[in-house]
């Protein structure tokens, strides 16, 4: 797997920094609250996972599944809902965490679907920004890092459901999604 990659972004060690940092923030953004932390399958579970270990605050856990990729290297466009929240979310604040905020098109489908369920609030915290790739308009709350227009693979994110395992984000070696 690591000789697939063209080049490693941000380290094992910069990706809990990172962690800290914003577990950190949202535990004082969100004191004396208990927001439901919505984990987007499968690509945010890694980070979800280091993400709520640093905060200090109470949480429940919940996950939703939507995907536009669909296995290729580039969004379709098309969106996808696989898993609905089973946590009863109206009339709460919900936290989507995510692994990586590309075209916005996924996180515009999310958020309207959690003001469907009229939550009090919606934040969204996402390990990797690339707004390079925004056909809408679309932020984050809380980023960890800033990419380029590449393909990025590791700590969650796969392509074609490989390299989610790697301990670190590296841009993956075009050829090997170009064969």
């Amino acid at each position: 797997m690591n000789n697939d990659i063209e080049r490693v972004l941000f380290s094992q060690e910069d990706i809990q920094e990172a962690c800290r940092r914003l577990g950190a923030q949202i535990s004082r953004d969100y004191e004396g609250k208990k927001p439901v932390v919505v984990g987007v399958l499968k690509g945010a579970i890694l980070f979800m996972v280091d993400l709520i270990k640093e905060m200090d605050i109470m949480t429940e856990v919940d996950f939703l599944d939507v995907s536009s990729y669909h296995g290729g290297v580039a969004s379709t466009g098309s969106i996808t809902l696989n898993r609905e929240i089973e946590t009863d979310i109206s009339g709460r604040h919900v936290i989507i965490v995510e692994d990586i905020i590309d075209t916005g098109l996924t996180l515009q489908y999310m958020l309207n679907y959690l003001n469907a369920h009229h939550v009090a609030s919606a934040k969204v915290c996402t390990l990797l920004d690339k707004p390079e790739g925004r056909k809408v308009t679309a932020k984050a709350d809380y980023v960890g890092f800033n990419v380029p227009n590449e393909f990025v693979v590791g700590y969650g994110l796969d392509y074609q459901e490989f390299y989610r395992n790697l301990p670190y984000v590296g841009v993956l070696k075009p050829d090997v999604y170009s064969e």
